[in-house]
């Protein structure tokens, strides 16, 4: 190969880049400079609502089971056999106060009676006799005329012995009637039958439980209450409970495919506190639980109930939603100058959807109600009023 072919072959490939080279830089030498420009932050949008001071009653929530007033077991006092049985002696069966649910085969009672009467009827006859061997004996001392009688002599020793005997016969009578009497099985009280045990034709011994059985003129509901929310009712706790008020109570369940409420009222206070929760216990009462109303079905015993009681009334309480505080129970306010500001809050309770405040704010005061990943005091902001479903 020639030498200068050889040349042109080594330097065409170096001239091409050059050339390359030297085009790519006049583009770029050539090329309009971009401005540049500082973007501004964008103001962020926040949820508002406004402070307003209020008078709110607060109440307190609980929850517990109805239970009956007084639920005892129907014993008998005789034994025998069942000859009588009340219909409403089943379970669930209604009954009066004294009615009679069952009755024990009387007859041999009946008999010990007639026993009791005939004893009593010859105890009457010696003490007669008796009176007058004593009247004789004195009448023929006195006739003798020699000294003081002895007791024995004038009969009173036979006399005192047959008194007794009166008495006693007179009380065998009343317990035989008394023994006739429990061949009854009455109810002290209007009530219902939660369970029967016992039959017609079944022989029961003395001091069998027949049935069990509760009134049912009014139901009663235990209600726990941390010794925390004991400041939000007014109890009278250090009285006898007759001369203090106490709080009225609505009940509400779910019964019959219905929301249902029942209006009662707190009676009292269990004697100490709870040894495991340490609550106290309050104990509620509706009368007539059983009244069957237009607006209410009849509150049944074993219902799991919630519980609201009417607590104190206090004012100058403001109202927030829980989002408009931290965990450090800080609010974040917009001042006149849309700047946010951070403040520490005096909280009364928190409930389930709400804060109650008492003190940190003032009337007007614009509370910050949506969530804000960094929030600074200081920092600009653009308040726009919270849609009611984050104001509530």
């Amino acid at each position: 190969m020639k030498p200068q072919a050889l040349n042109l072959k080594i330097l065409l490939p170096i001239l091409v880049l050059l050339a390359a080279a030297g085009a790519a830089w006049a583009i770029i030498a050539t090329k309009p400079q971009t401005v540049q420009q500082s973007a501004e932050p964008a103001i962020p949008n926040v949820n508002v609502v406004r402070a307003e001071p209020q008078s709110l009653r607060l109440n307190v929530m609980s929850q517990g089971v109805v239970a009956p007033r007084e639920t005892i077991d129907l014993v008998s006092e005789v034994g025998g056999k069942v000859a009588q049985v009340h219909p409403a002696m089943a379970a669930g069966g209604f009954f009066a106060a004294n009615e009679l649910l069952l009755t024990i085969d009387p007859r041999d009672y009946d008999y010990a009676i007639v026993t009791a009467e005939a004893q009593l009827a010859e105890a009457q006859r010696v003490l007669i006799n008796e009176q007058a061997q004593v009247e004789q004996a004195q009448s023929e001392w006195q006739a003798l005329g020699e000294g003081e009688p002895s007791p024995l002599a004038l009969h009173k020793p036979q006399l005192a012995e047959a008194q007794a005997k009166l008495k006693a016969a007179e009380a065998d009578l009343a317990k035989a009637k008394l023994n006739r009497s429990r061949c009854e099985l009455r109810a002290p009280f209007a009530g219902r039958v939660l369970n029967k045990q016992a039959g017609l034709g079944q022989y029961i011994p003395s001091g069998a439980v027949v049935a069990r059985i509760y009134a049912s003129d009014v139901a009663e509901i235990r209600l726990p209450i941390g010794t925390e929310k004991l400041a939000f009712l007014e109890l009278p706790l250090g009285q006898n409970g007759k001369t203090g008020r106490w709080p009225a109570v609505t009940l509400r369940a779910e019964l019959a495919g219905k929301p249902q409420s029942w209006q009662g009222r707190i009676v009292r206070s269990e004697a100490a506190l709870d040894d495991n929760s340490g609550q106290l216990y309050l104990v509620a009462q509706i009368a007539e639980p059983f009244r069957e109303t237009p607006d209410s079905q009849p509150l049944l015993s074993g219902l799991f109930v919630q519980a609201e009681i009417e607590g104190v009334r206090r004012d100058g309480l403001f109202i927030l939603p829980r989002t408009a505080l931290s965990s450090l129970q800080q609010a974040k306010l917009v001042n006149a100058e849309q700047r946010l500001e951070i403040r520490q809050l005096e909280v009364l309770r928190q409930e389930a959807e709400r804060i109650v405040i008492k003190a940190g704010l003032n009337p007007g005061d614009r509370v910050v109600v949506s969530e804000m990943p960094v929030p600074v005091a200081g920092m600009q902001v653009n308040a726009v009023e919270a849609p009611r479903e984050l104001a509530q």
